[in-house]
């Protein structure tokens, strides 16, 4: 299973925006649902991080292929992920059907204790 854990900023006055979004997505979770389950399924959680510099989403996905998901992310025609991709561009200014502005972080540290 691959993991990737990002943070990504809201552009200014957009954080209303990512929450409705997030709202969106969960109101259409078995569109979601389905479009992930033909990728081998993916679990993605987000957080709100507030910051002096701005607000910012904290974004973790689990996946057996996480280049897969990202592939997805740009190329698919399926309404659900054409409206996914507007939507973070409007909220992040991200184009996903692009080469991402940003690099893949390196994982340092992973630490289970107890149970």
């Amino acid at each position: 299973m691959a993991e990737l854990a990002i943070a990504v900023p809201i552009l200014p006055g957009k954080t209303e925006a990512w929450k409705e979004f997030t709202r969106e997505l969960e109101a259409r979770r078995s569109e979601h649902e389905e479009v992930w389950r033909r990728l081998g399924g993916i679990r993605h959680v987000s957080w709100l991080q507030q910051t002096p510099e701005g607000d910012m989403v904290l974004v973790y996905y689990e996946a057996e292929d996480i280049d897969r998901v990202f592939q997805e992310f740009a190329t698919s025609d399926d309404p659900l992920m054409v409206w996914f991709r507007e939507r973070v561009k409007d909220i992040h200014g991200m184009d996903l059907s692009q080469p991402l502005p940003l690099s893949f972080p390196e994982k340092y540290m992973d630490i289970t204790i107890g149970g």
